[in-house]
């Protein structure tokens, strides 16, 4: 019965609007009062039975809720036999509840945007040749699925035959279509406007990347940030101390009608749901553009940023060197020194790693008994019985490989235009030079500059590349502070230095080797592109890898916390208005008070709202 009466508040809050209303007109029409208390004390009785089980489940768990202060309030009034007040009271805050859910429910949208996008079905190869419609949950890793044209893809998947163009907005936020052929990696939620893929499923379920944008945002929407839970604890105490006033004055007064006025004015509503109503908005709006916050601490702590430290090779570049140089210095059995190489470097998942074999195409594939991947330094390991060590100058000097000074001249040339420096040596001899080169993001230069404009004091690049090679990037990219040979442990340093001098940091990544770097910044900032370790480990994820979202990021995170602040200041206003205006006014009663608190809450909800139409302006 109780629930039932709990799910019913939207009718209840009908009936009474329209038993007042029925009331007041034959008041004003026939003149009997009589009746018209009748329709109005049912509308009482009615309304209350809701907010009075409410206020009894609060007080069953030791708090004293806003649910509270009504009852007591309507019940006051109904003992002095001020009937409309009670009524009116009682309905103005069950229809406020409904407004509230309603304008609530929008600031959501982003999830129930998201939710709708999941695909429900796929076109599966069966065991006869041919692809059958069935539900998504009958797909599994390694299917063979068909995706047709204005289909949505139904797993995180790559592209075995076809092509076609993808709207992939569902992930990045951005409605360009692009171009997906042979190899190419394709996402759960995206919609092939044109073309036929066949794919097989990488990914399914709840492990698409899809599937964890919407866990994400659900978390981070329901996430409580120090803020709120201040708020929290300021109502906990706040609406006892309201109670307490209004009993004082009753004593001091005896004047009922007064002590319960002062119950209706002082409901903190608008102030405890000011701060969660921005946050669920502000996060909404960052989905709906390949933002995730991971919760409304993250977007606190953001807004506050004066220092951001980017990883090199993958985040201010685009993570695809190519090889552009090299040196061979000896030509004796070149083919099988290239067949040393391209066979451990396909034993690792590393950048340079695959601009190396893509660079020497097909060779003879080797057996590789050992591989030890040294951070910051190269890779180590045996190949058909042979020592390889491929990495930089500082790994090969460890090791003790004979390096002569026409070598370290070569390196130091190649330093001075860029390059990042690959050798290799086989069994202590010095074999090649590589010089790789990597390509800057684009728009990185330009989004660099407007997070200057917008206060970041300090930007700074961290690199396990060369110093020389760091050092050109930043120049060119009008970073103030460039460090090269850095390993993880180096970066990590560097970050609590900067932090022991009171900088609030946000380190940008996208490696595993970032992700205690992610971990203790103030901020982490991970590229959807980089890999699940740097993506659990991060903050933010930029979904669309596009640099122009870190600057929308930042103006998103200060814009929700000057929302906040202004809904504070709202309901923090409308509260000493109220108050003002009963101490010193005589106009003041029940009915206005609920009125007014009723839209202080709907004022802060709607102001929060216009979070999910903020547009990220260039400039």
């Amino acid at each position: 019965m109780i629930n039932k009466i709990l799910k019913s508040k939207n009718y209840i809050s009908l009936i009474c609007g329209t038993l007042i209303i029925l009331g007041l007109i034959i008041k004003y029409t026939f003149h009997d009062e009589i009746i018209m208390s009748i329709f109005l004390i049912l509308a009482s009785i009615i309304g209350i039975l809701p907010i009075m089980i409410q206020a009894y489940q609060a007080l069953k768990i030791r708090v004293i809720s806003i649910d509270l202060l009504v009852t007591i309030a309507v019940l006051g009034a109904f003992i002095i036999k001020n009937y409309e007040e009670s009524s009116i009271v009682t309905f103005l805050f069950l229809f406020g509840v409904y407004l509230e859910q309603r304008t609530l429910s929008k600031t959501r949208s982003a999830i129930k945007e998201l939710i709708e996008m999941a695909p429900e079905s796929a076109f599966k190869l069966n065991d006869f040749g041919e692809y059958e419609e069935v539900d998504i949950d009958e797909v599994n890793v390694g299917d063979n699925l068909l995706v047709k044209t204005g289909n949505k893809v139904p797993v995180d998947g790559k592209v075995i035959t076809g092509e076609g163009y993808i709207n992939e907005a569902s992930i990045t936020g951005e409605p360009t279509p692009v171009h997906k052929t042979t190899g190419c990696k394709v996402y759960a939620g995206t919609i092939l406007e044109n073309g036929s893929l066949h794919i097989i499923a990488e990914r399914v379920g709840e492990d698409t990347t899809f599937s964890k944008i919407i866990e994400l945002v659900e978390e981070a929407q329901d996430a409580k940030s120090n803020a709120e839970r201040f708020i929290d604890h300021f109502a906990k105490y706040y609406t006892p101390l309201v109670l307490l006033v209004a009993l004082i004055v009753y004593l001091y007064s005896f004047n009922l009608e007064l002590a319960i006025t002062i119950l209706v004015l002082g409901c903190p509503g608008a102030l405890v749901i000011g701060i969660p109503v921005a946050n669920v908005a502000g996060i909404g709006r960052g989905a709906r553009s390949g933002i995730l916050f991971k919760g409304s601490e993250v977007i606190n702590d953001f807004s506050s940023v004066d220092t951001i430290v980017f990883d090199k090779t993958g985040t201010l570049t685009t993570g695809k060197p190519e090889v552009s140089e090299v040196k061979i210095y000896d030509h004796h059995n070149l083919d099988y020194t290239y067949a040393l190489l391209v066979s451990i470097e396909k034993t690792v998942d590393h950048p340079l790693a695959k601009a190396i074999v893509n660079h020497f195409g097909v060779v003879s594939n080797l057996l590789v008994e050992k591989v030890n991947v040294i951070r910051g330094g190269g890779l180590k390991g045996i190949v058909d019985n042979k020592e390889v060590i491929i990495g930089n100058v500082t790994l090969l000097e460890d090791e003790k490989v004979d390096i002569p000074d026409y070598i370290y001249k070569d390196v130091n040339d190649l330093i001075l235009n860029g390059h990042t420096i690959v050798l290799v040596s086989i069994n202590n001899e010095c074999k090649l030079l590589i010089g790789i080169k990597d390509q800057i993001r684009p728009t990185v230069k330009e989004e660099l500059n407007r997070l200057k404009r917008f206060g970041v004091k300090n930007l700074v690049v961290l690199s396990g590349d060369n110093q020389g090679s760091v050092n050109i990037l930043a120049n060119e990219l009008g970073i103030n502070e460039a460090y090269g040979s850095m390993l993880p442990q180096d970066k990590v340093k560097f970050i609590e230095d900067l932090q022991k001098h009171v900088r609030v940091v946000a380190f940008v990544g996208d490696g595993v080797n970032d992700s205690p770097s992610l971990a203790l910044a103030n901020i982490g900032i991970s590229l959807s592109s980089g890999t699940d370790v740097a993506i659990e480990t991060s903050d933010v994820v930029l979904i669309n890898n596009d640099f122009i979202n870190l600057t929308f990021a930042l103006k998103l995170s200060r814009k929700i916390m000057n929302n906040m602040k202004q809904n504070i200041a709202i309901a923090l206003l409308v509260v000493v208005i109220l108050l003002l205006s009963l101490i010193f006014g005589d106009w003041m009663n029940m009915t206005i008070g609920m009125f007014v608190h009723e839209a202080s809450i709907l004022a802060v909800i709607l102001n929060s709202m216009r979070l999910l139409k903020y547009k990220h302006k260039k400039g």
